[in-house]
């Protein structure tokens, strides 16, 4: 089975994270940590200051390995590194989501 890695940001704010709205695809309206596709010669770290400054024009630091989640689609493995990080700067320009919404750990969407 083909395996995807990508890299997913938890961006924390105060006690808030930052969730986003999936524009486009199979699961576009779906919330989600924004992320992608690890680039061959790409570090983790590296894709996902990639992917962030694509997604949201935000630059991201302190990333900090959280978990990787491992999940069987019916035509690929998918592992998704998770690393919790914090923004340099505000607003957020969207490009691959409709919206963002920052959450307290207690409320679920």
């Amino acid at each position: 089975m083909k395996k995807v890695n990508v890299v997913a940001a938890i961006i924390k704010k105060d006690n808030l994270y930052l969730i986003a709205q999936r524009l486009k695809g199979d699961f576009a309206g779906l919330w989600e940590f924004p992320g992608g596709k690890i680039e061959e010669g790409e570090s983790p770290v590296q894709a996902l200051k990639r992917e962030i400054r694509e997604e949201l024009n935000i630059e991201i630091y302190n990333e900090t390995y959280f978990v990787t989640i491992q999940y069987d689609y019916p035509t690929f493995h998918l592992n998704m590194a998770c690393y919790i990080c914090e923004i340099k700067k505000e607003p957020f320009h969207l490009y691959d989501h409709s919206a963002i919404q920052w959450l307290r750990i207690d409320e679920e969407k």
